[in-house]
């Protein structure tokens, strides 16, 4: 994990998401960082512009992690 390349993968709208998809990722050991994009110096204010935060990783596992998205906001 340490060599592999992380990029942005999807957008998260809210803390709830971030956690649910972080220990869907974790169960199937998809390597990933969750970034928020809080500033407690702002106040949070660049979450009001540019959403919660989003989710990185190696872009080999892009797909994977788009379909457990998909299947978990349909449930």
């Amino acid at each position: 994990m340490s060599d592999a390349k992380f990029e942005k993968i999807i957008e998260l709208t809210n803390d709830a998401e971030a956690r649910l998809l972080h220990a869907h990722l974790e169960e199937r050991s998809i390597p990933h960082v969750i970034r928020s994009y809080h500033d407690t110096a702002y106040d949070g204010i660049f979450q009001v512009q540019f959403g919660w935060g989003h989710i990185e990783a190696p872009a080999e596992y892009r797909e994977e992690i788009l379909r457990i998205h998909e299947d978990l906001a349909g449930s």
